[in-house]
């Protein structure tokens, strides 16, 4: 498909969604002052029902019509589904940006560096439902180590690529960091992708990528400051706001509590204090008093 109508299908999409119901006639008056429409043409009924039908296809998107306005059918489907936002946020995004091409050196945004170069080979993989065989090497030493791997699945977490699949040589489900493998090649071994294995539902009670602890309830305790941040930006899909007292909030999380969490946890500093389990508590505390010794 061409870029130009992809980027007209996205727009098309977004214009219906920030509205309560459009008209086509809306859709056409809308049209007449976007961007895309460089040569000011009409949106006629038979592009409309065209970029309807492939929209249904490509993103299973269904826009209904009732009552002369049309909605998106399915609007929860797509906050729901983690991988349909992000690709329509992404192609969003480049249609903001095209936009607002004069203002480019005022628009800054977050790049994501890390072994992009294997992204394609590893959803290709993942596409043929073939292993594949890297040579890998952690942060923490200098010792390269080689596995062979049937990729389940894919997944970004601060800026970094990772790849879910089962190793042969651990026999087991590992996630491996894209910027700590050194060589990939895909390998003429197919395997048989678990039918039960669902990726969303394997990192549900995890925040960021480590799978190795048990789920447990975890309450923070907040400012107020910091408890409108939590209220707009969840720091996890279980997050449920349990009481507030004296200008401070508790939160609850039934999640692993991970290095990730942790780390995320320290950021936040003195805005934040955990108060449960308590083996995590006295985790944070320690690593709070290595810290002040830096600095007293």
């Amino acid at each position: 498909m061409k870029q130009d109508a992809l980027n007209k299908q996205i727009w098309l999409i977004e214009t219906i969604l920030q509205q309560d119901g459009i008209t086509l006639k809306e859709i056409k008056e809308k049209w007449l002052k976007s961007y895309l429409n460089d040569e000011q043409k009409d949106f006629d009924r038979s592009t409309f029902n065209r970029y309807r039908n492939t929209i249904q296809d490509i993103f299973g998107i269904s826009i209904i019509c009732q009552n002369s306005k049309y909605y998106i059918d399915n609007k929860e489907d797509i906050q729901n589904n983690i991988l349909k936002k992000w690709i329509l946020n992404s192609f969003t995004i480049s249609n903001f940006l095209q936009e607002w091409k004069p203002l480019y050196h005022r628009i800054s945004l977050e790049d994501i560096p890390s072994g992009r170069e294997y992204l394609r080979d590893i959803m290709e993989a993942m596409r043929q439902n073939r292993q594949i065989s890297i040579s890998y090497q952690r942060f923490q030493n200098d010792i390269e180590k080689h596995y062979v791997l049937a990729p389940y699945g894919v997944k970004i977490f601060k800026q970094r690529w990772y790849v879910v699949g089962f190793c042969s040589e651990l026999k087991d489900i590992r996630i491996f960091g894209l910027d700590r493998i050194l060589k990939l090649q895909r390998t003429t071994e197919k395997f048989k992708f678990p039918t039960d294995f669902n990726l969303e539902l394997f990192f549900s009670s995890s925040f960021g990528v480590f799978t190795d602890k048990q789920i447990e309830r975890v309450v923070l305790k907040t400012n107020e400051e910091k408890m409108k941040y939590l209220q707009s930006l969840p720091l996890h899909h279980s997050q449920k706001e349990i009481k507030t007292e004296d200008n401070y909030t508790f939160f609850e999380y039934f999640l692993r509590p991970t290095y990730d969490f942790r780390q995320e946890i320290l950021s936040h500093g003195a805005e934040i204090e955990v108060l449960s389990p308590n083996w995590f508590r006295e985790e944070i505390q320690q690593i709070v008093a290595e810290m002040h010794k830096f600095y007293s």
